[in-house]
């Protein structure tokens, strides 16, 4: 009888332990977004076309591949209202190889993305919104440092830090 005693909890400890588990936000859920965003933005930065098609395919993988039930009420919904935009520029970007076509695809997907780093925890390191006054639009960035991704070597630090995301 004591034994039996001890198995029902040990076992109901570990189910609230689980349930603790899964109610709890989950940033490595949406980290993996973030970091294809930021191999597609360092393609553009490089002008390299090529690469920044591949870095988009890979984050509409994992735009895709997101599970939701992982994610707090308050991701879920944030998440929801953004998948079909950040889908469609990622797709746009991965299926052709002219920058400035792309260029033009990563402004929206940068403002979404902002959207996205402020509702939910893309990350446990600071994001910086960058602002760039020639295109008038923000990309993210995992560093203080400015690299333009909008006009690449031709005005690689144009811009500024305007927010930090913690």
């Amino acid at each position: 009888m004591k034994q039996l005693f001890v198995i029902l909890i040990a076992s109901l400890f570990a189910g609230s332990t689980q349930a603790t588990i899964v109610d709890r936000p989950n940033p490595s859920t949406l980290a993996p977004l973030l970091a294809s965003y930021y191999e597609l933005k360092n393609a553009l930065v490089n002008s390299d076309a090529n690469t920044a098609a591949s870095a988009a395919a890979d984050l509409l993988k994992a735009v895709n591949g997101v599970d939701v039930k992982t994610l707090s009420a308050g991701e879920q919904k944030a998440f929801a209202s953004l998948q079909g935009k950040l889908s469609l520029d990622a797709r746009h970007i991965s299926e052709v190889k002219n920058l400035s076509h792309q260029r033009e695809h990563f402004a929206s997907l940068s403002l979404n993305m902002h959207l996205l780093a402020k509702a939910a925890r893309l990350s446990d390191q600071p994001i910086y919104a960058d602002y760039c006054p020639m295109k008038k639009t923000y990309w993210l960035s995992a560093d203080a440092t400015i690299k333009n991704p909008y006009f690449g070597k031709e005005m690689l630090t144009c811009g500024q830090v305007k927010e930090t995301i913690k």
